[in-house]
Protein backbone atom coordinates (compact mmCIF):
# COMPACT_ATOMS: atom_id res chain seq x y z
CA UNK A 1 0.00 0.00 0.00
CA UNK A 2 1.36 3.39 -0.99
CA UNK A 3 1.67 6.07 1.68
CA UNK A 4 -0.72 9.00 1.41
CA UNK A 5 -1.27 12.28 3.22
CA UNK A 6 -2.53 11.60 6.75
CA UNK A 7 -0.62 8.31 7.10
CA UNK A 8 1.98 7.75 9.78
CA UNK A 9 5.51 7.45 8.43
CA UNK A 10 6.54 3.78 8.61
CA UNK A 11 9.14 2.43 10.98
CA UNK A 12 12.54 1.66 9.52
CA UNK A 13 16.20 2.53 9.59
CA UNK A 14 18.60 4.33 7.34
CA UNK A 15 22.40 4.37 7.27
CA UNK A 16 24.42 7.56 7.34
CA UNK A 17 28.14 8.21 7.20
CA UNK A 18 29.17 10.69 9.88
CA UNK A 19 32.50 12.15 10.98
CA UNK A 20 32.52 9.42 13.65
CA UNK A 21 31.80 6.67 11.11
CA UNK A 22 28.68 4.73 10.06
CA UNK A 23 25.50 5.46 12.00
CA UNK A 24 21.98 4.04 11.97
CA UNK A 25 19.15 6.55 11.90
CA UNK A 26 15.71 5.32 12.88
CA UNK A 27 12.68 6.76 11.14
CA UNK A 28 11.17 7.36 14.58
CA UNK A 29 14.10 9.56 15.65
CA UNK A 30 14.15 11.29 12.28
CA UNK A 31 10.47 12.30 12.27
CA UNK A 32 9.38 12.54 15.94
CA UNK A 33 8.43 16.08 16.95
CA UNK A 34 9.82 17.64 13.77
CA UNK A 35 8.81 18.92 10.38
CA UNK A 36 10.84 16.99 7.82
CA UNK A 37 11.04 17.12 4.05
CA UNK A 38 12.09 13.68 2.82
CA UNK A 39 12.86 13.43 -0.86
CA UNK A 40 13.90 10.34 -2.77
CA UNK A 41 15.90 9.96 -5.93
CA UNK A 42 16.29 6.81 -8.02
CA UNK A 43 20.08 7.02 -7.77
CA UNK A 44 22.94 9.15 -6.54
CA UNK A 45 24.93 10.80 -9.33
CA UNK A 46 22.25 9.99 -11.94
CA UNK A 47 21.49 12.85 -14.38
CA UNK A 48 18.29 14.51 -13.09
CA UNK A 49 19.04 13.64 -9.47
CA UNK A 50 22.53 15.16 -9.63
CA UNK A 51 21.84 18.17 -11.87
CA UNK A 52 18.43 19.27 -10.55
CA UNK A 53 16.85 17.38 -7.66
CA UNK A 54 19.52 17.51 -4.93
CA UNK A 55 20.87 20.95 -5.94
CA UNK A 56 17.41 22.51 -5.61
CA UNK A 57 17.10 21.43 -2.00
CA UNK A 58 20.63 22.60 -1.20
CA UNK A 59 19.99 25.97 -2.88
CA UNK A 60 16.67 26.53 -1.05
CA UNK A 61 17.66 25.07 2.34
CA UNK A 62 17.44 28.44 4.09
CA UNK A 63 13.95 29.06 2.68
CA UNK A 64 12.83 25.65 4.00
CA UNK A 65 14.23 26.47 7.45
CA UNK A 66 12.46 29.86 7.36
CA UNK A 67 9.17 28.01 6.77
CA UNK A 68 9.70 25.81 9.84
CA UNK A 69 11.36 22.75 8.33
CA UNK A 70 13.67 21.11 10.86
CA UNK A 71 15.39 18.73 8.46
CA UNK A 72 15.74 18.13 4.73
CA UNK A 73 16.56 14.52 3.98
CA UNK A 74 17.70 12.99 0.71
CA UNK A 75 17.27 9.22 0.52
CA UNK A 76 18.23 6.78 -2.19
CA UNK A 77 18.61 3.06 -2.62
CA UNK A 78 22.38 3.40 -2.56
CA UNK A 79 24.86 2.52 0.16
CA UNK A 80 25.95 5.08 2.76
CA UNK A 81 29.40 5.41 1.18
CA UNK A 82 27.90 6.47 -2.16
CA UNK A 83 25.46 8.84 -0.43
CA UNK A 84 28.32 10.36 1.56
CA UNK A 85 30.47 10.81 -1.56
CA UNK A 86 27.53 12.35 -3.44
CA UNK A 87 26.89 14.75 -0.57
CA UNK A 88 30.53 15.83 -0.56
CA UNK A 89 30.64 16.20 -4.35
CA UNK A 90 27.46 18.30 -4.21
CA UNK A 91 28.64 20.47 -1.30
CA UNK A 92 25.53 19.77 0.77
CA UNK A 93 27.30 20.49 4.07
CA UNK A 94 24.71 20.34 6.84
CA UNK A 95 21.86 21.59 4.62
CA UNK A 96 20.65 18.13 3.56
CA UNK A 97 21.03 14.83 5.42
CA UNK A 98 22.19 12.16 2.97
CA UNK A 99 20.63 8.87 4.09
CA UNK A 100 21.03 5.46 2.52
CA UNK A 101 18.18 3.00 2.07
CA UNK A 102 20.70 0.44 0.85
CA UNK A 103 18.35 -2.52 0.43
CA UNK A 104 15.28 -0.47 -0.48
CA UNK A 105 13.46 -1.50 2.70
CA UNK A 106 12.11 1.99 3.40
CA UNK A 107 11.04 2.52 -0.21
CA UNK A 108 9.08 -0.75 0.06
CA UNK A 109 7.59 0.26 3.42
CA UNK A 110 6.32 3.45 1.77
CA UNK A 111 4.97 1.47 -1.20
CA UNK A 112 7.21 3.54 -3.48
CA UNK A 113 9.70 1.04 -4.85
CA UNK A 114 10.79 1.24 -8.47
CA UNK A 115 11.81 -1.64 -10.69
CA UNK A 116 14.76 -0.14 -12.58
CA UNK A 117 16.20 -3.47 -13.73
CA UNK A 118 15.55 -2.41 -17.32
CA UNK A 119 18.17 0.30 -16.80
CA UNK A 120 20.59 -2.05 -15.04
CA UNK A 121 19.90 -0.41 -11.68
CA UNK A 122 17.94 -3.15 -9.89
CA UNK A 123 15.18 -2.26 -7.46
CA UNK A 124 15.19 1.40 -6.39
CA UNK A 125 12.94 4.03 -4.86
CA UNK A 126 10.70 6.22 -6.98
CA UNK A 127 11.32 9.96 -7.29
CA UNK A 128 9.15 11.60 -4.63
CA UNK A 129 8.98 14.18 -1.86
CA UNK A 130 7.10 13.88 1.42
CA UNK A 131 6.45 16.58 3.99
CA UNK A 132 6.05 14.97 7.40
CA UNK A 133 5.02 16.70 10.62
CA UNK A 134 5.59 14.82 13.86
CA UNK A 135 5.79 11.50 12.02
CA UNK A 136 2.70 11.98 9.85
CA UNK A 137 2.84 12.60 6.10
CA UNK A 138 1.04 15.85 5.32
CA UNK A 139 2.00 15.98 1.62
CA UNK A 140 3.03 13.07 -0.61
CA UNK A 141 4.30 14.04 -4.07
CA UNK A 142 5.17 11.12 -6.34
CA UNK A 143 6.52 11.81 -9.80
CA UNK A 144 5.05 10.21 -12.90
CA UNK A 145 7.62 8.06 -14.73
CA UNK A 146 10.31 10.19 -16.35
CA UNK A 147 9.00 13.43 -14.80
CA UNK A 148 10.57 15.95 -12.42
CA UNK A 149 7.90 18.38 -11.26
CA UNK A 150 6.06 17.67 -8.00
CA UNK A 151 9.11 16.54 -6.03
CA UNK A 152 11.25 19.58 -6.85
CA UNK A 153 12.40 21.86 -4.06
CA UNK A 154 10.45 24.76 -5.53
CA UNK A 155 7.18 22.80 -5.70
CA UNK A 156 7.55 21.44 -2.16
CA UNK A 157 8.46 24.88 -0.82
CA UNK A 158 5.18 26.15 -2.22
CA UNK A 159 3.29 23.55 -0.17
CA UNK A 160 4.63 24.79 3.17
Amino acid sequence: MTIKAGDKMPAGTFKQMTAEGPKEVSAEALFAGKTVVLFSVPGAFTPTCDAKHLPGFVQHADAFKAKGVDAIVCVSVNDMFVMNAWGKASNVGDKVAMLADGNGDYARALGLELDARGFGMGMRGQRFAIIAKNGVATQVNVEAPGKFEVSSAEYVLGQL
